[in-house]
């Protein structure tokens, strides 16, 4: 059984610089990190990429992937992004599907995403680098059935899937969407809000996590990566807190 390796996005610490969001990971005990490109690592910066990249493994850090915030829309460009994610040392970009949800999207801009998403993921396929959907609100891949139809409808090898709980859905319905896309699951973004968007402690919604964890345990192939997500306040402070409580509902689930 492979382990899950828990990690953290650095959007998390969008106002702090790489070299002291590098320092935490590292201090409390996490094992790779998400580099966004909104703020610390931006497209086609590969010099700074570049230097991300060996402050990351200076401090036995692995680089998960990079956060991108492609959309697959006309006139975007994948080829900057891709640039900075050789560079970081990336293999997975995650990316999103649209600007609108599955249910609001006109079938011309449907086509758009998907011919968009299509040509993003064969580029970079060529690169040795794949793409994953941000499983979000707002775009094609807003739940688990959508989120199916847009894997099916790109069909490509290259072209996996994040998973995080949707904001008000309750345990059960968190956990039957991610068993519902788990084959195609290579990360999820961890994190515990309720009842709508209000930020909680990751241990508030242990019983969700425990579960979660469980069923990534026993789906095949397992999510490489477990990575924290904004914390109550975007208080660093509390990162080592909330790693012990992510490492031990990955250990309890694969211990099981």
């Amino acid at each position: 059984m492979t382990t899950i390796r828990p990690g953290l996005c650095s959007v998390t610490f969008r106002a702090l610089a790489p070299e002291r969001i590098v320092a935490l990971a590292a201090d409390a005990g996490l094992e790779a990190i998400e580099w966004g490109g909104d703020v610390h690592v931006p497209p086609g910066d590969t010099a700074r990429a570049e230097q991300v990249s060996k402050a990351t493994s200076d401090a036995g850090l692995a680089v998960a992937s990079y956060g991108s915030y492609f959309r697959a829309q006309e006139g975007e460009e994948i080829t900057p992004i891709l640039d900075s994610a050789e560079a970081l040392g990336a293999d997975r970009v995650r990316v999103w599907a649209g600007r609108v949800g599955s249910a609001d999207a006109t079938p011309g801009e449907r086509a758009v995403t998907i011919a968009r998403l299509r040509s993003a993921a064969s580029e970079a396929e060529r690169r040795g680098i794949g793409l994953a959907l941000e499983f979000h609100s707002g775009t094609l891949a807003d739940d688990a059935s959508a989120t199916l139809r847009v894997l099916d409808e790109v069909d490509s090898a290259a072209l996996s899937t994040y998973w995080q709980p949707t904001v008000a859905a309750s345990d059960d319905l968190a956990v039957s969407e991610y068993e519902a896309i788990a084959p195609h699951v290579s990360a999820m973004h961890v994190f515990s809000w309720w009842p709508e968007t209000q930020r909680l402690r990751l241990h508030d919604r242990g019983e969700l996590w425990r579960r979660i964890f469980a069923a990534a345990a026993d789906s095949s192939p397992t999510p490489r990566d477990a990575l924290l997500e904004f914390v109550p306040g975007d208080d660093p402070d509390l990162l080592a807190a909330e790693t012990a409580t992510l490492r031990g509902a990955i250990r309890s689930a694969a211990a099981r």
